[in-house]
């Protein structure tokens, strides 16, 4: 781990995203709620939560911070299911990982609510697409680049 205990707390936001491609059956299963193990845009939600919670068990040189949010949002589109994270916290290192680790586990957990039906589900485009907080400012990804705003 680097050593951030000279640096100062300050407010920190980090958004993921990530998609899950299905097709136009599973869509329409997610949509009517007909997934035989539940709500899965409810369940994707709370998994993705608790893997932000739990970043630091997961990535071994990831510090431990404590998050003052953590929120998952679902975009459904004709062929697959986005999900959005956005994580806050007030630390001395940033909150992308847990940002991250929140879609890809939403991701995961989609997957395996809907395998049954498809093994050709496809989990993709996970990244982080804003950053806000620390020495290096904001950072917004847009469709054309990423760049640091400031």
């Amino acid at each position: 781990m680097i050593d951030v205990g000279e640096k100062d707390k300050t407010q920190r936001l980090a958004r993921a995203k990530a998609a899950v491609k299905l097709n136009k059956d599973i869509i329409e299963k997610i949509k009517a709620k007909e997934i035989p193990k539940g709500d899965i845009l409810e369940i994707a939600r709370v998994a993705g939560i608790l893997a932000a919670k739990k970043t630091d068990s997961l990535i071994p040189l990831c510090h431990n911070i404590e998050l003052d949010y953590v929120n998952i949002s679902f975009t459904i589109t004709p062929d697959s299911v986005v999900i959005e994270s956005i994580a806050k916290t007030t630390a001395k290192t940033g909150v992308e990982m847990e940002a991250i680790v929140a879609v890809s586990i939403a991701a995961a957990t989609i997957y395996d609510m809907c395998k049954m039906f498809s093994k050709s589900i496809k989990i993709s485009d996970i990244e982080l697409i804003e950053k806000r907080g620390g020495k290096s400012g904001h950072f917004l990804k847009n469709s054309e680049s990423a760049d640091y705003i400031d």
